[in-house]
């Protein structure tokens, strides 16, 4: 897949020639230097944008708009979030043209709200909440859809470090329980090899990829024991090597480390171009 803006001489190419496969189930991360068309990928992914060339798949299908499968969580929940709604009918807006029964509406609020640890905040305003409580509630809406796949564009970069730790737990913890098939864009390399099952690595612009590795560290993970082990150490440097030597020719995955063609034997998903 390719993605430019623009036309002719004043053209702007963000994506050149990705190709990716993503397993029904899986947990991606996607790392790359600032600017090199990270959101513009997911963008596509989630169909709010159209490629310039190439395509993408969901299951073998083209994705030419929204799928109703897919649901995305976006960095600036300040925006996401409508302030003159309660936070549980901020959960429920998506389900208005979805979901025709009133009972099963309230349902899936109730329950989105009480996996993300928000139960009996319903009755609240956003502008009443944390920066973590209300990135929380984004959250929730997300799940409340009920979608097979989520994506994520850079969800706890606008809050503190300790939010960012349990907001990344939180969602390891839905993603355990729940099998979404998850896709996470990060500028944060601790993160993306906390959470992933493989993190993917771009260049600078226009992106392509540099190399994915899998991360081969058990799960459940935990903020303390994941980070102190040895393997965690390994791929943050080569994570961080890697997007420090962005622009060279890319370079073959490493052998050493376990390849995921498949997550637990699931069939692949295309997310692909």
């Amino acid at each position: 897949m390719t993605k430019r803006y623009g036309a002719g001489d004043s053209a702007v190419e963000a994506i050149r020639d990705i190709s990716l496969t993503v397993a029904d189930g899986e947990f991606i991360c996607i790392v790359g230097p600032s600017g090199a068309g990270k959101t513009t990928l997911l963008k596509c992914m989630c169909g709010l944008l159209k490629s310039t060339s190439g395509s993408i798949q969901l299951d073998g299908v083209e994705i030419s708009g929204p799928p109703k499968r897919v649901a995305c969580v976006f960095q600036d929940y300040g925006r996401s979030l409508m302030p003159w709604l309660t936070v549980e009918r901020n959960v429920g807006l998506p389900l208005k043209n979805k979901v025709s029964s009133r009972a099963e509406r309230d349902r899936r609020v109730r329950s989105a709200l009480e996996q993300v640890g928000l139960d009996g905040f319903g009755r609240q305003y956003p502008w009443q909440l944390s920066g973590g409580m209300q990135q929380r509630v984004a959250i929730a809406r997300a799940l409340a859809y009920e979608p097979e796949i989520l994506l994520l564009d850079e969800p706890f970069a606008s809050v503190d470090a300790q939010t960012r730790a349990d907001l990344e737990d939180l969602v390891l913890g839905v993603h355990a329980t729940s099998g979404i098939t998850m896709v996470l864009v990060t500028h944060d390399i601790d993160e993306a090899v906390y959470l992933a099952d493989r993190v993917v690595v771009l260049s600078a612009r226009p992106s392509t990829v540099i190399e994915t590795l899998s991360v081969p560290l058990p799960r459940p993970r935990d903020q303390v024991t994941t980070k102190a082990d040895r393997r965690f150490a390994e791929l943050r440097t080569r994570v961080l090597t890697l997007i420090r030597r962005t622009g060279a020719v890319p370079v073959a995955v490493d052998s050493s480390l376990p390849e995921r063609g498949t997550h637990d034997g699931a069939p692949m998903r295309s997310l692909q171009r």
